[in-house]
């Protein structure tokens, strides 16, 4: 396998962590960057204010610490960024930016109805990136160590 670019969007969930090990194994496997991605979502305010400063250094922490996972993995070129916008188009729109070989992302399981209306993020990814995008299942059960983070 080829990868020079793996793109891995993060939505800060409690597979997050697993997903950066996911994806990480196979920036160390083929050589690859690891670009760790969260998009910030447009928030309803009804004061029509922008999210708070402090929602973003949130962000950025936990960017951080995800990094520092990746590179205690071997991952040997980890970069991060956060943007804001629709989760979807932004990834998909990041992935074709860095010229991305495969994007790694978790998918949470939603069915029925829901999805039906509204997609998934990890679905409209997969159908709309020009890349191959890798879907990730959530674990069933939560990880006790990632679970006392």
């Amino acid at each position: 396998m080829n990868l020079s670019t793996i793109l891995c969007p993060l939505d800060f969930s409690a597979a997050s962590a697993g997903l950066v090990a996911y994806a990480a194994a196979l920036a160390v496997a083929t050589g690859a960057e690891l670009r760790l991605l969260h998009v910030c979502e447009p928030q309803e305010d009804p004061t029509g204010q922008q999210p708070d400063a402090k929602v973003f250094g949130s962000c950025k922490g936990r960017m951080q610490a995800l990094q520092a996972s990746a590179e205690q993995a071997g991952v040997a070129r980890v970069h991060t960024g956060m943007v804001r916008g629709e989760a979807a188009p932004e990834i998909v729109a990041e992935a074709d930016r860095q010229q991305a070989d495969l994007i790694v992302i978790g998918a949470h399981g939603q069915t029925g109805l829901t999805r039906f209306l509204m997609g998934t993020t990890a679905e409209i990814v997969l159908r709309t990136a020009r890349c191959a995008t890798l879907l990730v299942r959530a674990p069933l059960q939560p990880d006790p160590a990632v679970a006392a983070e």
